[in-house]
Order: C-alpha cells, then structure tokens, then sequence
C-alpha cells in the first residue's frame, strides 16, 4: 500500500497551531506517512512538532464559512487544535489523519520504517530471554529445568519458544497440562525468592467445566512446584463468584480435593471494559474545566480509577506476603492470565526484589513479564481514552501497572533506580511508538512479523548513555529489604505528571524536578572531583 494514496493535501500555509503550555503559533501543516509536522513560519521562531499519528486517538472537525478547526486528542491524552484556511483543505487533512491514524497492518506502522543513524538493526534485540534469565540463575538449576516444549508455539501461542519448568516434570505433561488450560497458559515460573527458595508461577484458568473435569498432568505439575512443602497458595484475580460462573462457559478454578496441597484465595481485580471506562471518566474528570473542587473529587470518585491501584496493590503485597513473609510458593491467574496476572506477579518482583528495582532491572523486568509473556498490547492499547471507536479488547492494565509503580516511586523515592520520566515515556511508548517492542500480542506474532529483525528496541535505546541519565533517579539509594507500599486512601494520589501532564501546574512540576536532578547531579560531580 502507498501512504500516498491517503493523503490529497500534502501541504498547508497559514496554519494556526494552539497547543498546550504553549502561545498559539502560524505556520506551515505537512502530512506523511506517519506524522504530521508543523513548522513555525514567523520572524525569529524555528518551532517545529512533530506528532507520530499512531498518537492520535481522535479526530474531531468543524467548519466555518471557507476555513476549518480540526481538534486532536492523542492517546498520550494531549489535545491539539489547527485552524486550516480552506475548508476542503481541512477536510482532507482531516481525512487523511483518520486513516493513516489507524492503519491496521503491524508492518504499515513507523516502527518497520523507524532508522536512527546510531544504532543498526543488526544490534542486539532486547534485554533478555528465558534461557539468559535461566543461566543466570543457578540457584535453579537442582529442581528446574529450561523447557522447549513451546518452540514452534504449538502448545501454546501466547508463550515464548522456552520456560521454566519443575524439573520432575517432562514435556509430555506439560503438553497436556496445557489443554486443560485457557489458551494454552500452563503453570511456568516467573520468580524464584533467592531467600528461601520459594516462586511464583502464573497460568491461566483451568478448564474444569460444568462437569469439574480433572486433568493429572496438571495436578503433577503444580505438585512438583512444592515437591515437599507443606502447601502452596493460588492468587485468583476474580471474586468466588466469577470463578463460578466461569465453569459455565467451560473456564473454573482448582478444586480443594484435586488441589489438596494449594489453598485457594480470590482477589476480585477488574479488567477489560470495566477498567477501560474507569479510564476514560478519569480522563473526562481531568479535562473538565469548571474549576469546581466538589464536581472534581465526585468525577475523581466516581472514576474508580484509585480504588483499582488500591486493589492492584493491594493484591501484590499479599502475594509477596506469601512468599517473602511467610515462605509459601505461589501460583497466579485470572482467567486468561495475561492481564492481571501479569500485573501482580509484576508489582509483587518489584516489592521483594532489589535487582528488580535498577532502571536495567525493572525494564528487564517488564521484558519479562510483559512482553515475553504475550500482555496482547496490539489489542489493549489500540485507543486511548478519547476516541469514538470501542473495540472489546481494549484495557489500559500496563497503564494501571505504570500507575502502581509510580504510587511506589513517591511512597519510596530512594529505593527505586529509575525516575518517573521513564514511566511517562513507557505509557507514551505503550500506545504509540518508534520502536517495535511494544508492537503485536504475543511471541509468535512478533517471530511472524520480524519484529527483531526490521525494527528497533525501546528498552536498548533507554538504556544508552545520554537516555540513561534522564531516566535515572540521582536520589537511588539501593536497599536490599522489601519495600511494603500503603495502600491506604490518604496514601495514594493522583498520578498529576501523567493525567494532568498538560496543564501548567504538571509542567511546573517538571520543571522541578529537573532543577533538583540538576542539583544532585552538580553535588555528585563536586563529591567526586
């Protein structure tokens, strides 16, 4: 396909850009392929924005007389209004970011064309991989083994080619262990506790019916995971009441007489739509510009957007109880196991775990849990929260995570690696990117599509020199005890430098914060010299 078909008005002059925390400006609108550049005209200014398309959520235009406005919301919730001499003109640019806006082709988008002239594609390709976690590891290797049952994605499409595994347990269990899981998701570990030996595993629901059908294999399996111990815990993220109802439609939960050595205990966490409308009250809560505080605190209420980071948190700090306090393994799903639980086990690493905690680590960290274990992001993220469009899929869970994390960062400002820059870039990155990591739903989409091979890595480029000192904390000071948050209601906030990121208030925030990174940085130097 050419992008050029798309576009019938390439170029306008006397375009008015009004911006925010910026005076409107006149100049030069030109539209391509993927982005949309604004060049400012005027005597003694050379501003240039340029905006990724993917950005955009939504597109809303009005016409007056022989001009147009055209107003952008982007998916980064920023709003943009261009004013267009020419009322077919603003048509057609109009026209045009609709379309090249939503390209449905994972290939068509700017990652696949994306080419920085530092870096080749020839680098390597992310952080890490299930057999370099695994190598590393040693304490592993008496009980666990590194399984390739999935290298053809057969046994199941949303997990990467390896994982780790008991070591008692051979692949043909572990092949049908995973029939009698949804989507294939078998138990496989996630963390091993250096401390005392205990993990967490994660899989999806097992698929007992109407009927309670029983498979052994996986019964075997999750007995190897406690091979001795006096019994393990289940996290299921949905309430008694949901796991029910799922045996009526072929889903379920692990019975006490088959599972005799797990205790089950449910966390009801909402996701998928009901998470996605949270959002979008959020953003609607934020946007509203009557300068009410009443009206703002019952639309912030309402949005119940807190109350989930309160859950997601919450339930993390059980399941690192669990493990760190009272020395149990844990197994985590919900129903599917690639939202939630990804979100817990995710959270639960970063309270336990000091390595997890370095900007390397936590970014490692999300390669891990996020992308290698198939979060569908294609799906989830595909819209933001203002646009008109509502696919089923859609669910902001790694925003949520995001969020989480940034309640921890403020509850412990020394004990984390990394600044909150680096969460405002992964949520940006998230919804729309020049790099191919967050692209497609899983694994075997991203093996399909060549992912690795004709784009480049999000978490290599933060992790070069110049990017690594923006998105590092200078106040880190590493802690090698878990870090416990509160989640309390006066505990938590707002996150204001992401929803209230383009308002003067968010903006004089960053300001801030970069004058006190500035300073500690000169006082490090001075330290030194």
């Amino acid at each position: 396909m050419e992008f050029s078909e798309h576009i019938k008005t390439a170029n306008v002059e006397e375009v008015v850009l009004r911006q925010p925390l910026h005076p409107p400006s006149r100049g030069t609108l030109c539209i391509t392929g993927h982005h949309l550049l604004f060049s400012d005209r005027e005597e003694g200014s050379c501003r240039q924005v340029l905006l990724l398309l993917r950005n955009i959520d939504a597109v809303e235009k009005r016409i007056s007389g022989s001009s147009g406005t055209i107003t952008i919301k982007c998916k980064d919730l920023q709003v943009l209004q261009l004013d267009i001499p020419g009322m077919e003109q603003c048509l057609n640019i109009a026209r045009s970011i609709e379309i090249l806006s939503c390209l449905d082709g994972v290939s068509e988008m700017y990652p696949f064309f994306y080419r920085p002239s530092d870096v080749s594609l020839k680098d390597q390709w992310g952080l890490s991989s299930p057999e370099k976690h695994y190598c590393q590891m040693k304490e592993l290797h008496d009980r666990w083994r590194l399984s390739t049952v999935n290298r053809d994605h057969l046994v199941c499409p949303s997990y990467p080619p390896a994982v780790i595994v008991p070591k008692t347990t051979d692949d043909d269990t572990l092949e049908k262990a995973a029939k009698f899981r949804q989507g294939g998701r078998f138990p496989v570990l996630c963390y091993y506790h250096r401390k005392n030996g205990m993990v967490i595993m994660r899989s999806s629901q097992p698929l007992t019916g109407a009927n309670r059908k029983r498979c052994r294999e996986d019964e075997q399996l999750l007995q190897a995971v406690i091979d001795g111990s006096d019994k393990g815990f289940i996290i299921d993220t949905r309430s008694s009441q949901q796991a029910l109802q799922a045996r009526l439609t072929g889903g379920g939960f692990e019975s006490k007489s088959s599972y005799s050595s797990w205790k089950r205990l449910h966390r009801q966490m909402e996701r998928g739509k009901s998470l996605q409308e949270s959002f979008i009250k959020l953003v609607e809560a934020c946007g509203d510009g009557s300068n009410n505080m009443d009206r703002w605190l019952s639309k912030l209420e309402n949005s119940k957007w807190l109350s989930h980071v309160q859950t997601a948190l919450s339930t993390a700090g059980l399941l690192a109880e669990c493990v760190e306090r009272d020395g149990h393994s844990v197994l985590v799903h919900g129903s599917e196991g690639t939202d939630s639980t990804l979100l817990i086990s995710t959270l639960a690493q970063l309270i336990m775990d000091p390595c997890c905690r370095t900007l390397e680590g936590f970014l490692d960290l999300l390669e891990r849990e996020w992308v290698q274990a198939g979060h569908p992001f294609r799906q989830r993220c595909a819209h933001s929260a203002f646009s008109h469009t509502r696919l089923q899929q859609e669910s902001p869970v790694f925003l949520l995570l995001l969020d989480c994390v940034w309640q921890m960062w403020r509850q412990f400002p020394l004990a984390l690696g990394f600044s909150e820059a680096l969460l405002l870039r992964l949520a940006m990155e998230a919804y729309a990117s020049d790099y191919g990591t967050f692209l497609c739903n899983s694994h075997q989409e991203r093996c399909a599509l060549r992912v690795k091979e004709n784009t480049h890595c999000l978490f290599r480029a933060l992790l070069r020199p110049r990017e690594r000192d923006c998105y590092s904390n200078p106040l880190y000071e590493p802690t090698e005890l878990a870090i416990w948050p509160s989640v309390h209601p006066q505990s938590l906030q707002l996150w204001r430098g992401f929803f209230l990121r383009w308002t003067p208030q968010a903006h004089h925030l960053e300001e801030v914060q970069e004058e006190i990174r500035n300073m500690v940085t000169e006082w490090a130097k001075l330290a030194l010299s």
